[in-house]
């Protein structure tokens, strides 16, 4: 589809121009209004335009009209007094969504190729993925990520946003290196605990185990071995104490013959000068037996009643010398192991939940994984179904390559080239390409340029600053 006239009243500077439906070249000095005419029939095809004055000065309304050799026409006006118009049809028919419309049979590369060598890099090859189509929107980020990814600049390209995604100084990139951050400072933690854990530990047996009713336990059987220790050592002592008793008893009625003896002698001794009282002392006499016997009587009375409880200690003592001692080393050593084994519980558990957070941070961080390895392999998944602005065309790291090499190897000319190859590659679409300042080109490159459109059957309206004073409209 070429155009087949364009009409251009009182627009930016313009009292009335028209162009045919050839190629054309138009020059003129500065100032002239070379610029204007391409502005125009940008703003005719986008509804758009940098400049602040769109209707030429002392004017109330501007106008272009376009058609086209396919039966397409558009009508644009510009109007200070009330809302500005445009009208598409084709073959007579009003195109219900004009601008949409347009946005399908035109390319930014087209309007402004000369423009598109001036850029970045950066600027370049946004410039070319934009022009990649494919149908997507936020719905179709989520169902593919199960969420909308932060950090992440959706106006860009479908294809730029997942280089985005999947950076290096993305979000994912960032917070999965976070969660290994924090998985390996776990693990250390974890190695730290578990050197001190016996090899084997039932954290589960240790958890449960009544050290209280053990201790009971042990303390039960300590008290009644001590019983049979001491009854068996009081019973071995009872006859060493029964001979201490006899010994006491010995001692008793000894001291007590003495003390007869002696005060038998004394009574005789008395006798020879105390005549007087030797019937008293005769009597008295005679009571001495008695009160020998009475004595032998208190000895053999404390030596029984002593003996008696001697026996009925033994007796006591026989409850006990037969049991059989209870051995407590084992349960001491059961105790004195649970002792040490419950106080590892408490970092036992903690390496636990450290371990339950490890697993829960691996799979997020395989996850993360898994959705940077998507944003890098959607790119071709993508490719393989859009529509590619040019031949060749593949991305790789979000940049566009065109034949393998990037946009920035290409020459002026060459991207130039690479404008015409796009604005062709849309057979449906208006075949014009707008080059605006084509005297930035040196004039080989300009030829060739020109050849090169007029060779894929591609109209092209160019401007050209020259020394003439007036406007000069050129059919090539």
């Amino acid at each position: 589809m070429h155009t087949s006239k364009i009409t251009i009243k009182s627009l930016f500077g313009i009292s009335e121009q028209e162009i045919g439906g050839k190629s054309v070249e138009i020059t003129g000095r500065k100032g002239a209004g070379k610029t204007s005419v391409i502005d125009a029939i940008r703003y005719a095809l986008t509804n758009s335009s940098s400049r602040d004055w769109i209707i030429k000065n002392g004017e109330t309304e501007g106008e272009i009209i376009v058609e086209t050799d396919s039966g397409l026409s558009i009508d644009r006006k510009a109007r200070s007094n009330k809302a500005d118009f445009v009208s598409v049809k084709e073959n007579g028919n009003k195109v219900t969504k004009p601008e949409t419309f347009l946005k399908t049979i035109i390319t930014p590369l087209q309007l402004n190729p000369v423009e598109f060598t001036q850029m970045t890099k950066n600027e370049q090859n946004r410039a070319i993925l934009d022009l990649i189509e494919f149908d997507w929107d936020l719905n179709w980020i989520k169902e593919q990520f199960g969420e909308i990814p932060q950090g992440v600049d959706y106006e860009q390209n479908i294809l730029q946003v997942l280089n985005d995604i999947q950076a290096e100084n993305g979000v994912y990139f960032q917070s999965r290196q976070d969660v290994n951050r924090e998985i390996r400072n776990k693990r250390a933690f974890v190695a730290d605990i578990a050197k001190d854990i016996p090899t084997g530990y039932d954290a589960e047996k240790w958890k449960n185990y009544d050290l209280s009713t053990k201790y009971s336990e042990l303390l039960k059987a300590k008290d009644e071995n001590g019983k049979i220790e001491r009854a068996k050592a009081f019973k071995d002592s009872y006859t060493n104490k029964l001979r201490g008793l006899e010994a006491n008893k010995e001692i008793a009625v000894s001291a007590a013959e003495k003390s007869i003896n002696a005060e038998r002698d004394s009574l005789n001794s008395t006798i020879s000068r105390l005549n007087a009282e030797i019937q008293s002392a005769r009597e008295k006499l005679l009571t001495l037996d008695s009160k020998f016997a009475d004595k032998v009587k208190v000895a053999e009375a404390d030596f029984n009643a002593a003996k008696a409880k001697l026996d009925a200690d033994v007796g006591i003592a026989n409850k006990f010398i037969n049991l059989e001692i209870k051995p407590t080393n084992a349960l001491q050593e059961e105790i004195d192991t649970a002792e040490v084994m419950i106080k590892h519980l408490n970092e036992y558990n903690r390496m636990k939940t450290m371990q339950e957070e490890i697993e829960d941070l691996c799979s997020k961080s395989e996850e993360y994984t898994r959705k940077i390895e998507l944003a890098r392999t959607l790119p071709g998944t993508i490719l393989q179904t859009a529509t590619l602005p040019v031949e060749g065309l593949t991305v790789e790291n979000g940049i566009p390559l065109i034949n393998g090499l990037p946009i920035s190897n290409r020459s002026d000319g060459e991207l130039l080239e690479l404008c015409v190859d796009i604005a062709i590659n849309n057979p449906s679409g208006l075949q014009i390409i707008l080059i605006d300042g084509a005297e930035k080109l040196d004039d080989t490159s300009r030829n060739k340029l020109y050849a090169k459109c007029k060779e894929k059957g591609l109209q092209f309206i160019a401007t050209r600053t020259t020394n003439d004073n007036e406007l000069i409209v050129t059919e090539l």
